[in-house]
């Protein structure tokens, strides 16, 4: 019982300890309250420095990027109809993990400190589900589903919060 008394209390100090870091950090990045909710929700990578921080909403970019490409493969079997429609969802589930590819990349030149590599990587990975609402927009017949609209969104505010991060490391 004490154990775990113990590593409460130290995960706890480790939060409190690096509070002023996230805040600081977070203060740097275009979506504040979105950078605060995703660095105390992961509890379990370390937060010591400003890269630590970047290399959590990279993973948490990775995550929707991921998340999204599952359920636009889910969405494919939905539209076995329409070939048409299933043509552009598997584009755009590709391109979507095209973004984890991207923010994959990111992390190995965060490592290597090559902060501009990491940077054009996290840029790319924003940008990719851009494809994907433009092959919508190509087929005027076919409707860009909102749902899409939304986690296209959400991964583009991830990855402005890194970015804004990752211009904090290049100083």
């Amino acid at each position: 019982m004490l154990f775990f008394l113990l590593i409460s209390l130290h995960q706890t100090i480790s939060i409190e300890g690096n509070w002023d870091l996230i805040q600081k950090t977070c203060k740097n990045t275009k979506y504040y309250e979105l950078c605060l909710s995703s660095l105390k929700s992961d509890t379990t990578s370390p937060k010591e420095d400003t890269k630590d921080l970047a290399l959590v909403m990279i993973r948490v970019g990775m995550a929707s990027a991921t998340a999204t490409n599952s359920y636009l493969s889910s969405q494919m079997l939905n539209a076995t109809n329409n070939i048409l429609k299933k043509k552009i969802i598997k584009e755009c589930a590709d391109k979507y993990a095209s973004a984890s590819d991207a923010l994959h990349n990111s992390v190995q030149d965060l490592g290597a400190e090559l902060y501009d590599y990491a940077y054009m990587h996290v840029m790319a990975a924003a940008d990719y589900p851009n494809a994907c609402q433009n092959a919508f927009k190509r087929y005027p017949g076919l409707v860009y589903p909102p749902e899409i609209g939304i986690r296209e969104d959400g991964l583009k505010q991830i990855c402005d919060v890194v970015l804004g991060i990752i211009d904090t490391l290049a100083w």
